[in-house]
């Protein structure tokens, strides 16, 4: 007979503390397999403990499959193959986690000034949404294209702003731009070569490699991809961004886009993803009309982004697909849940429906005018200024600076980096090392605050000094 001693149990139910003993017992070898268990009665007596308890002891047994029961004949020990437990050795010890942390100052990436989004807007907003909302839209599963009422508020805002002319069901909303990008490969399939800009965007390459397709990285001319490179690199999608090009702030003139157009339109095959991630933000003249607008035959497939405009870590990106392709999508993806949460989906389509959008945009644009403008007469007045030469100002939230020296542009990231300051040459964003002395520096100017701008830069142009052609 089986016997367990319940004086101690520290807190533990009294059923847990009899499944446990009984456990042990099997796993040691003290009780063996097919080897009878006392009635539930009779164990219950033994112990003195009530029915119930050995009830649910067995019964969690019988579950985890250590014990099993036969009809009218009662409770056996399973029969268990234990593998035999390894020699213990000593724990290699692993590398701690590195934390990485940035350098103080950075120029590499592109950022939001922290202070100029609109949390007092947009936390009146969502409160709104949390009390006036659909309670049963806020918490169900939503299609995979997104709440209704977002691509409403995204179809006019592109029609207004864009010129775009879409159905709301042509827009699908996704976490971040690289969502977006896996489920184009699911659309149209790993079997074609997409080809990518070169220098491009490494995340971008690094996001279709990871869905195992093959790239073909295309360099470009003064106007962006030729259209005979393509024809003759066997790709059957394009991806670009023809109204800002990162890294290069190349903007590719309507002639050019006829002619990816008329490239694309050969094949049923063939598609171009018109990546348009920072078109709010040219500061002089309108914004460059999209490839997507002059498309004719359902070609284009329209890509923007709400981190460049809000913040970074507002993951909403949309794609804007051709009508074939939105059919498809819903036939072929359509068993997805959208990956964005509808409370998100239902502020910031209030927040775009009731103009809060287009302001922020608005104001937004003055102020990296303003500043964008202040940091070149800064440069017109360095002394390095002989040796700098500004390119692609008007662009976009980036630009290039010149640099007259022969110095490897390692040579200059390595000078800077020792003074806490993280600057990228352009030959750093080709996917295929083509040297190491472009001499061209992105300028990301946009998330630093003047009080810690003008001081890297003064740092930054004493080290550069040295290796300038003066």
């Amino acid at each position: 007979m089986l016997t367990y001693s319940f004086a101690n149990l520290q807190g533990e139910s009294m059923y847990a503390h009899l499944y446990k003993c009984i456990k042990n017992d099997i796993t040691n070898g003290v009780l063996h397999a097919e080897e009878k268990l006392p009635s539930k009665r009779m164990l219950a007596k033994n112990l003195g403990i009530s029915l119930i308890t050995v009830e649910n002891a067995y019964a969690q047994l019988v579950v985890e499959g250590y014990i099993y029961s036969q009809p009218k004949r009662g409770y056996y020990v399973a029969r268990i193959e234990q593998q035999p437990l390894p020699q213990k050795t000593e724990r290699q010890t692993l590398p701690a986690l590195q934390t990485q942390t940035a350098p103080g100052i950075s120029f590499a990436k592109s950022s939001v000034p922290p202070d100029t989004f609109p949390y007092n807007i947009w936390a009146r907003l969502l409160r709104n949404t949390l009390t006036t909302a659909d309670e049963h839209a806020l918490i169900s599963d939503t299609s995979a294209g997104g709440v209704l009422p977002l691509r409403q508020a995204l179809a006019r805002h592109l029609y207004q702003f864009r010129g775009l002319n879409v159905a709301p069901e042509q827009i699908i909303i996704g976490a971040g731009t690289q969502t977006l990008y896996n489920l184009i490969v699911q659309l149209l399939g790993r079997s074609h070569v997409y080809a990518l800009e070169n220098p491009g965007y490494p995340q971008l390459a690094a996001a279709y490699q990871a869905n195992d397709v093959f790239c073909r990285y295309l360099p470009m001319d003064a106007q962006g991809i030729r259209a005979d490179v393509l024809e003759n690199s066997g790709a059957d999608i394009l991806h670009i961004s023809p109204s800002h090009q990162f890294p290069t702030g190349i903007v590719m003139p309507v002639s050019r886009r006829y002619e990816l157009l008329r490239w694309a339109a050969k094949k049923s095959s063939r598609y171009i993803i018109e990546d348009d991630y920072d078109c709010e933000f040219r500061l002089f003249g309108k914004p460059i009309p999209p490839l997507q607008s002059i498309d004719t035959e359902e070609k284009v497939i329209y890509i923007n982004t709400f981190s460049k405009t809000l913040a970074p870590t507002f993951r909403i990106s949309y794609m804007l697909l051709p009508p074939h392709l939105a059919s498809l999508f819903y036939d072929k993806l359509g068993f997805y849940s959208c990956t964005v949460s509808n409370f998100e989906q239902f502020t910031l389509a209030k927040f775009i429906e009731d103009g809060y959008f287009e302001r922020h945009i608005n104001r937004m644009r003055t102020y990296y005018r303003s500043k964008r403008d202040r940091l070149l007469q800064y440069l017109t007045q360095s002394d390095a200024a002989p040796a700098l030469t500004v390119e692609g100002e008007d662009s976009g939230l980036h630009f290039l600076l010149h640099l007259a020296t022969d110095a490897k542009d390692s040579q200059l990231v390595q000078a800077a980096a020792a003074k806490g300051i993280q600057i990228k040459f352009l030959s750093d964003y080709y996917h295929e090392k083509v040297g190491d002395s472009s001499h061209t520096l992105l300028m990301n100017y946009t998330g630093l605050a003047d009080d810690k701008l003008y001081p890297a830069l003064d740092t930054l142009f004493t080290v550069l000094k040295p290796y300038l052609k003066l």
